[in-house]
């Protein structure tokens, strides 16, 4: 006996990464935070998500980077920052919104 084999095909849905802001501890999708990545050059901020090295997350808001780089990023890199890394990624920082809008797209 043949079984009728017109079963519907099962919809995937498409996986999409989490991860968690250091400044806050939101957890969001991956897309919707910045990378910040641990380089033999020290922390850089990696706009494309994919730099080879260590990485933590960090919402597109000042507020957030200003908690982060009071400790918390420097324990999720697993590093020290330099008054280099510190200075850089504080004017990145500067950059940010104070707080972000609900409907402003992320970076």
């Amino acid at each position: 006996m043949a079984k009728d084999m017109t079963a519907k095909p099962v919809k995937r849905v498409k996986h999409i990464p989490q991860r968690t802001c250091v400044g806050c501890r939101t957890v969001l999708a991956k897309r919707e935070l910045i990378r910040i990545v641990r380089t033999p050059e020290g922390a850089r901020v990696d706009l494309t998500g994919k730099l080879a090295g260590r990485g933590a997350y960090l919402h597109n808001q000042r507020s957030c980077w200003e908690r982060g780089l009071r400790g918390a990023l420097a324990h999720a890199l697993k590093t020290e920052l330099t008054p280099a890394d510190r200075e850089r990624l504080e004017e990145f920082a500067q950059s940010l919104p104070e707080e972000s809008s609900p409907d402003a797209p992320a970076m």
